[in-house]
């Protein structure tokens, strides 16, 4: 594994290198431009605040092709029935923030630091991070943020305060760019997003696709 330099926005070519579970790096700083160079690279930042900072390439890639969406007849019912209402940025800072306080099961604190936190929403500022929201009777109930890297969205996380709030949003999303999106990066598996038609992939497979995307900016 490699010791990233905090004055040098680096990382080891992660189509050549496997690290431990992924592992690539670790050090170096969450400075915007590291995040969004790590980003373009399939890199990604997933530590525990106050502890070194890692950085992730897993093997496979844990992704979503927005055709192969999979949306059940309870939650296709939940959208007809327009119990949700949806917006994109409008609120990225309480997106962010909601997802910071969210209770993850399993875990007791967050990996969402403060520092993390402001790097999204300088990139968020410069148009380079977008955020969903989900709303219903006015409340901000539910949404998710994640950068744009050319046609492929990299998610990052997700918060819902009443039942099937965050999925409608996932959906709604995903359905209204399928002719803008060639993939949605969801990281690591989850079983909420595999029961949406999410699946593995080999990360050669996955960065093919971003750095061809990432060339067409």
């Amino acid at each position: 594994m490699v010791r990233l330099d905090e004055n040098e926005i680096s990382f080891p070519d992660p189509e050549v290198y496997n690290g431990h579970d992924g592992l690539i790096a670790f050090g170096g700083d969450l400075s915007v431009e590291r995040i969004w160079f790590a980003y373009q690279l399939g890199i990604f930042p997933w530590f525990n605040p106050g502890e070194e900072i890692l950085w992730w390439c897993p093997d496979p890639r844990f992704v979503l092709v927005p055709e192969e969406i999979k949306v059940s007849k309870s939650m296709r019912k939940i959208l007809n029935r327009n119990v949700f209402t949806f917006s994109e940025n409008q609120s990225f800072r309480e997106v962010i923030k909601n997802c910071q306080q969210a209770n993850r099961k399993g875990q007791t604190g967050t990996w969402l630091s403060d520092e993390l936190m402001s790097s999204f929403i300088q990139l968020h500022e410069y148009g380079l991070a977008r955020s969903i929201e989900v709303w219903q009777g006015g409340e901000l109930v539910g949404g998710f943020y994640g950068l744009q890297i050319g046609n492929v969205f990299c998610g990052e996380s997700m918060f819902a305060k009443v039942s099937n709030a965050s999925k409608a949003g996932f959906i709604h999303f995903v359905e209204s760019n399928k002719d803008k999106l060639e993939l949605i990066d969801c990281q690591s598996h989850t079983e909420h997003l595999e029961s949406l038609g999410a699946k593995m992939i080999p990360k050669k497979e996955f960065l093919k696709i971003l750095h061809e995307n990432n060339e067409r900016r």
